[in-house]
């Protein structure tokens, strides 16, 4: 005889990839034998903006050279839906990271703590310069130097 069940899985902020939910006895059953455990395994789906690091959060922002050594004003939308500004008052050089304390992933074994977000600058160059552009620039850019 066939018996539908439905069983619910509570998914907890913050649990990781491989994390294992059993249902004890729940699985087939043969007659003369206990029923099998039911056994689900959580997997991580990959989100277009993050990507996790264990409880850290990284996220890569683009900004233009000019940005980069400008400054900006960059919004940095967070998991619990708010939008977070980051002002960018220093130079941002190749390899610059920030980090934003507890804006990471719920840690699941500790209630109301989390981890950081990461966030990794990538600088968009221009592809072309004026000869004017390139003579400004470098007139800026050396100015100052011995």
């Amino acid at each position: 005889m066939t018996v539908d069940e439905i069983l619910t899985i509570n998914i907890n902020p913050g649990w990781k990839k491989g994390t294992r939910v059993t249902f004890v006895e729940k699985g087939n059953e043969q007659s003369g034998l206990i029923p099998a455990d039911l056994i689900f395994v959580v997997e991580e789906k990959a989100h277009e903006l993050y990507k996790r690091d264990g409880n850290d959060l990284i996220m890569v922002q683009k900004v233009t050279l000019a940005e980069a050594l400008g400054g900006c004003s960059i919004p940095i939308p967070l998991l619990n839906g708010k939008t977070l500004t980051m002002n960018c008052t220093e130079v941002i050089y190749p390899g610059c990271e920030k980090i934003v304390c507890n804006e990471g992933m719920p840690i699941a074994k500790e209630p109301g703590k989390k981890g950081n977000l990461k966030v990794k600058f990538e600088i968009k160059f221009p592809t072309t310069l004026s000869a004017e552009q390139r003579a400004s620039l470098k007139k800026v850019l050396t100015s100052g130097s011995p």
